[in-house]
């Protein structure tokens, strides 16, 4: 596939990167040869760690970068905690690729340049914990081929209710403490991502859906009249017709008229106005809405979405919360065709069905043209809670879950255990997953998933300070795997 990439101009100011639009320059024909798969190899020091569950034996799990490894060209670049939100992208520049991620816990941003065979060859960070500000979730990387400007990676701070998102240029200069790409029109949030919709959703618009992780979370909706304009629009969140703003007011098996609702003065309003605003105009309140993407395939089959409420518990870990969902919930929200503002919601999975031996907990997710990815967040220790974090595949067709990928703690390994589950809660589920993306264009290998993995037990006082900021002590070790063979 050819792909084309805007280099953003470099200033002082936010505005040219929010403002910034398509066009660009081709790469040379040189730079989209396909990926040799029989090169996809372990590349990690680390084992993978994760395992493919029953049923689909023939996926192939590689390492592709871990905590320990060191790089060729940046021996002193350690790759830090809990990579979660990310990108991966053909460098302009020359042979191979590009890797962009969010490191959760550090508030920083990695890039790492990997070689055409897929071998990581230098990493940096090009946001660390004094320019990332707040904790840095999932992540979403817009194109102009997917949606119609970029790139821009626009990546949701979750720290408290006066986070924000950052639009950081993926090419751009390593400018590690830079504050100013924030995105006021977006408001303040203890959001979880930032996802465009692709640009034939709605032509001639930018349409942005926000999560906001909180215990009233709500679905919120970004909208501009022009394609690219990230300063200038305007923002709403999701609203039942009926105003009823109870979650578990609905129920599986339903569809539901929907509509979005403007928020009054986005700009100069704390998180904490904003939040009175929901409440106030009767937006649904989700148990922590975390991560949205939306059908893949064109013709207007992104105005699908799909996003999860990972649920809450009392502080018991049993008893659910008064009007919230507990073990978490999978929604899809289809758009009215010529009205963003409109739509029907439906719940198409809900872990209550089978409590602690289905879906426990979902966070990331990634939609393809069949199949929706769910992966679990399971580190809030549900009692009742039977396996460790999985990823679940959930098929459109026949509306079936099978658990396709799981933690591989190997707690029966002696030397594994005491290295890779040492430190802290060593019960079911302390691991979770980061983002889940379909690479399979960007390498040319039909069926080539990365995933980030956050192994929260694993801990080395060598990968504290990861970022060079100086301000995180946390000392967790993290990877990224490739997976081949998943259905698209």
């Amino acid at each position: 596939m050819k792909m084309h990439f805007t280099r953003i101009q470099k200033t002082g100011s936010a505005a040219l990167i929010l403002s910034a639009l398509t066009l660009g320059c081709s790469l040379d024909d040189h730079n989209n040869a396909p990926v040799d798969s029989a090169k996809l190899i372990n590349r990690s020091v680390n084992p993978a760690l994760i395992k493919s569950m029953p049923g689909f034996e023939d996926l192939k799990i590689t390492t592709l970068i871990s905590s320990d490894d060191k790089l060729a060209d940046s021996p002193d670049f350690i790759y830090g905690a809990q990579p979660d939100g990310g990108a991966f992208m053909r460098n302009p520049d020359g042979e191979g690729f590009v890797m962009i991620n969010n490191h959760e816990i550090l508030f920083s941003v990695s890039r790492v340049y990997l070689d055409k065979e897929l071998k990581p060859v230098k990493g940096e960070y090009i946001v660390d914990a004094e320019g990332g500000q707040w904790r840095l979730c999932s992540a979403t990387l817009a194109t102009p081929q997917e949606h119609g400007f970029g790139p821009i990676f626009l990546t949701a701070g979750e720290s408290n209710s006066e986070s924000m998102t950052h639009a950081i240029d993926p090419f751009g200069a390593a400018d590690k403490k830079n504050k100013t790409r924030t995105v006021s029109a977006f408001g303040k949030w203890n959001a979880e991502n930032a996802v465009p919709l692709p640009k034939d959703a709605f032509a001639g618009k930018t349409v942005i859906v926000i999560g906001e992780d909180d215990t009233n979370g709500q679905l919120v909706l970004y909208v501009s009249d022009v394609v690219g304009d990230l300063n200038n629009g305007k923002l709403y969140a999701l609203r039942r017709t009926n105003q009823e703003s109870v979650e578990t007011a609905m129920q599986k098996g339903q569809v539901y008229d929907v509509e979005f609702v403007p928020f009054d003065n986005v700009k100069t309003s704390t998180g904490t106005e904003l939040q009175a605003q929901t409440v106030d105009k009767k937006m649904v309140q989700f148990a922590r809405v975390e991560d949205i993407d939306y059908l893949k395939g064109g013709n207007g089959l992104g105005r699908n979405i799909f996003f999860t409420a990972t649920g809450v518990s009392q502080a018991d870990k049993v008893t659910p919360v008064e009007g919230k969902n507990m073990w978490g919930r999978v929604y899809h929200l289809e758009f009215d065709a010529s009205n963003p503002l409109k739509g029907k919601l439906e719940i198409i999975i809900d872990g209550q069905d089978k409590p602690g031996s289905f879906i426990v907990n979902p966070d990331n997710i990634c939609v393809t043209k069949n199949f929706v990815y769910v992966q679990e967040d399971g580190d809030s220790f549900y009692k009742n809670n039977d396996h460790d974090g999985t990823i679940w595949q959930y098929n459109l067709a026949t509306k079936q879950s099978k658990a396709m990928l799981q933690m591989n703690h190997r707690r029966d390994d002696a030397a594994f255990n005491a290295k890779y589950n040492s430190v802290g809660n060593n019960s079911l589920s302390t691991w979770e997953y980061g983002a889940m993306i379909d690479i399979s264009d960007v390498v040319g290998i039909p069926e080539t998933f990365m995933v980030n993995l956050h192994p929260h037990t694993w801990q080395d006082e060598k990968y504290k300070g990861a970022d060079g900021s100086g301000i995180s002590t946390n000392k967790e070790g993290g990877q990224t795997v490739i997976v081949q063979g998943i259905k698209q």
